[in-house]
Formats: C-alpha cells, structure tokens, sequence
C-alpha cells in the first residue's frame, strides 16, 4: 500500500466527515429557515442527523472500497463502480425516506439536491480513487527508476568484473606467449597495443554513460585484433557502418564486447565452424550484430547476465529496448541509437 493510501485509511474517518459535511453543506446552510418556516420538530432533527450519518458512512465504504478493491481501475471503470453502488444506495436511502414521510415528516427524497449530492459523493470517492492509482504508478516508477539505476551501477561493475577476469588476462597472455614463440615482433608490438586500449577503454568505462558509435567501433577493432590472433583467424568480423554517422550517434559504452563475448562463448569456433560476426547498421538507426549459430555441445559456462545487463543499461540511459532474433541458422541482435 502506497504512502498516500496509507494516509487515508488512517485519516478515514476524518476525510469522509470532512467530505459528508461538504455534500450537505446546502442543508446545514438552509437550516434557519427550515426551522423558521416549518417550525422545530423532532422528527426534522432526526432525518437531518440520519442523512449526515449515511452520507458519512456511505463515503467511507466508498473509499475504501476504491482504495482496496479498485488499485488499478480505470477512471471510467471506476466512477461506473461507484456510481452504480450510489445508486443503490440512492434507493436505499430513498426508501427509508418514504417510510418517514408517511409519519408526516417534511423529506426531500425526490429533490434536485438530494441527487445532486448522491453524484458529487459518487464523483468526490471516484477522484480520490484515481488520484490514489495516480500517485501509486508514480511511486512504482520512482521505484522502477531507482532499481535501474542500481542495476545499471551494479553493471558496470559487472562488466570490469567479468571482463577483467583471469580467464581472460590468460588467454591474452597465451596470445603473446604465441607471438614471441613465432618470433613475429611487429605482430607481438601490434598484439600489446590494441590489448592496452582494450584494457584502458575497460577501465575508463564506469566514468562514462553514453558514448558515440565511432568510440564503440574502435574498441571492436582493437577487440577483433586480439580475438583474430586467439583463433588463427576463424573468427572474423565484417563492420559496415557509414563513418558519417559515427560521431553522430551514441549508445551505452560497452555495449558490442557481451555480444561479442557471448559469441565465442555460445558456439563452436574451429577449421569447420568459422565464425563471421556481422555488425551493421539498418534504415531504423539500429546498430546490427549477428552471427552464425554453431552451438557447443556441451553447455557453456556462464551466468547469463550479460544479456540481461546490457537490456537493463539500454531502458535506463536510452529509455528504449534491444531486439533479439534467434533461429536455427542465425543470432541477431538490434541496438537502438540515439
């Protein structure tokens, strides 16, 4: 139960005392000069003390009932609701008036007031239902907010606890182990530098949220360098993205390497299966990575939450959503750009 909710049940009472004096104001207002043309009577006080009684019950059924029952109603699904219950109670109401008019009290059961004032309780219960679901989706999204925003920090720190990992800082290592036994030093010279600015773009990465697509593309490229070497270059990659709009468009940094990543995890990379990962950009702005599925055959070690992470880091710095597309031949998946 919200805040606001919480409130008014404690305050019931009190609001629906406040409310019934509101509805009946023009009958404590009129009653001098009821007393003054129909004179004192017993039975006068009597039906004004039993319309301020019902009127002060009925509302606090009805706010409770919009509090409890009616969370997440509709405006015009509500006010149907509880127009339909003063209704019934109209008649109730009505019928007990009857009763006491046929004992020669003065009643106005049938007048324009008494149904005007049943309509302002049906509207008044009606609007602090609504304001009540209003205030409550408000909440949620705060909360919502606030839960994505941790995730997105907890992320982060994710993404330099997984990627800066021993597994690989060993591959990477064995990789220059390879090198200098081939005795290939410009290659070695080449290797050790892109794995720097792998390792710096990494480590620079939890003070940054957005950055361009030219700033993500380089990091691949230095990425694509090491994991060509690492696989005797059976996985390639195929970048076609319009170097005008590079600096144009941005996304949240880090986004390509779990895609990447989850390629070499995912799947088989040997002389039968080569890997060619694909990245593109579409008509719709959406940056394009697929590759071909050849599925292990033993199930990967991993957690799964690199997906999940980069879905959450999208809603939360670009308020959109990533498309995945997966069949037996293909893994695709769309990156929305800003």
């Amino acid at each position: 139960m919200s805040s606001f909710d919480t409130y008014i049940s404690r305050k019931l009472p009190l609001v629906s005392l406040i409310s019934a004096v509101f509805i009946i104001y023009p009958n404590i207002a009129c009653l001098p000069w009821d007393i003054k043309f129909w004179g004192v009577c017993a039975g006068f006080y009597w039906y004004f003390a039993y319309r301020f009684f019902f009127f002060w019950g009925l509302i606090s059924l009805l706010i409770r009932y919009n509090l409890r029952r009616l969370p997440d109603a509709q405006f015009k699904e509500r006010f149907a609701r509880n127009f339909g219950y003063s209704l019934l109670a109209y008649a109730g109401f009505a019928f007990v008036s009857y009763w006491i008019a046929s004992y020669g009290i003065r009643t106005d059961f049938l007048g324009s007031t008494l149904l005007s004032q049943f309509f302002i309780l049906c509207s008044l219960c009606t609007l602090i239902g609504h304001i009540s679901m209003l205030y409550s989706k408000q909440r949620e999204k705060e909360h919502e907010i606030e839960r994505l925003r941790i995730e997105n920090l907890q992320s982060r720190c994710d993404a330099l606890a997984n990627q800066i990992n021993p597994h690989f800082f060993f591959n990477s290592l064995n990789g220059v182990q390879s090198l200098i036994r081939k005795k290939d030093d410009e290659k070695t010279l080449m290797y050790v530098h892109e794995l720097s600015d792998i390792f710096r773009y990494i480590l620079q990465s939890d003070k940054k949220g957005l950055v361009t697509l030219r700033e993500e593309l380089e990091f691949i490229q230095s990425f694509r360098y090491v994991m060509e070497v690492r696989f005797a270059n059976k996985l390639v990659f195929s970048i076609r993205v319009d170097e005008a709009v590079q600096d144009e468009l941005t996304l949240p940094v880090l986004s390509l390497l779990p895609l990447v990543e989850n390629v070499t995890v995912h799947n088989m990379i040997d002389s039968e299966h080569k890997m060619e990962i694909s990245i593109r950009l579409n008509g719709q702005n959406e940056l394009v990575v697929s590759n071909p599925v050849y599925p292990k055959l033993s199930p990967p070690d991993t957690n799964g939450t690199g997906l999940k992470n980069l879905e959450s880091r999208f809603a939360l710095l670009m308020n959109k959503q990533i498309r995945v597309e997966c069949d037996e031949e293909t893994f695709r998946v769309y990156l929305p750009l800003k």
